[in-house]
């Protein structure tokens, strides 16, 4: 991939995606629910149906949507072992996929060429990368694949709604906890990295990717969790179970943005507060 030739390629590919139907926005209204001093995002969607059908019918056929991908949702190549690619049932608008050119399942660790592909494409906008390991951390491919989206989320000013309290974390050596955080979990400063090398900014992160799962559990495979990643800091999250009752948690939540598929589950996230869910999801 060239430098600073990403942002271009999804903007084009959108547009042709859009005009030739490739590419299907899922309608949403966003809403917001303050707790612990996070004003959390709830996008309620619509029409969830379509993505739901869909799955279904890869499973029936065994197939995968990645081999062969969809080229009207092709956006660049990577790396020698990475593609990106629109994802086909988009919530937030230039939501990329960053996927490996030949199958790797979702549960295996990510390797230092994920983290190479990631600060790729970080270094071409200020953006979120996320990765959920598997089904029970919300994964809905098994093919591995990171995902990632424009900073800020949903046009606010902080750049996550996380960021506030993100800043007040207690740091033990390289890793630090937030004591706000009701879930298990590991957050690591990034300062500098921006700056420096794809490769050396991949090696500082998967350094700092190992040690989290040492502390969490020295066990392979480790089990599920969420990981996410910005210019200035990587965070990850243990998970237990993939919904809080019938509402779905990938590593987004732990962005402070959730997803409701209707009136009742957005009351349901008001009533129970944001931060029980990820708790009870979380490990």
């Amino acid at each position: 991939m060239e430098p600073d030739s990403l942002w271009k390629a999804v903007l084009d590919t959108t547009e042709s995606a859009l005009q030739s139907g490739a590419l299907e926005r899922i309608p949403t209204r966003m809403d917001f629910v303050e707790e612990a001093g996070i004003r959390f995002q709830v996008h309620l969607v619509q029409q969830l149906e379509r993505k739901a059908r869909a799955k279904i019918t890869q499973r029936r056929r065994g197939s995968n949507p990645f081999l062969p991908y969809e080229e009207a949702l092709w956006v660049s190549h990577v790396s020698d072992t990475h593609i990106c690619l629109l994802n086909k049932f988009n919530v937030m608008d230039y939501h990329l996929l960053i996927v490996t050119r030949e199958f790797e399942d979702q549960e295996t660790l990510l390797s230092l060429a994920d983290f190479e592909a990631a600060w790729l494409c970080l270094r071409e906008f200020d953006s979120l990368v996320f990765y959920n390991s598997g089904e029970v951390a919300g994964a809905s491919q098994a093919h591995k694949h990171l995902q990632q989206i424009p900073l800020p989320l949903g046009g606010g000013k902080e750049r996550t709604p996380m960021d506030s309290a993100l800043e007040e974390a207690s740091y033990k050596g390289p890793l630090g906890t937030v004591s706000a955080f009701p879930f298990t979990h590991f957050i690591a400063r990034l300062s500098g990295l921006p700056w420096a090398s794809p490769s050396e900014a991949a090696r500082t992160t998967e350094e700092l990717y190992l040690e989290m799962l040492r502390n969490w559990n020295d066990s392979n495979p480790p089990g599920p969790y969420n990981l996410l990643l910005t210019r200035d800091w990587v965070l990850f999250v243990p998970r237990s179970v993939e919904k809080h009752r019938s509402i779905s948690v990938n590593a987004m939540g732990f962005a402070g943005s959730l997803l409701a598929r209707d009136e009742r589950e957005l009351d349901m996230i008001r009533r129970r507060g944001p931060m029980r869910i990820l708790e009870e999801v979380g490990a």
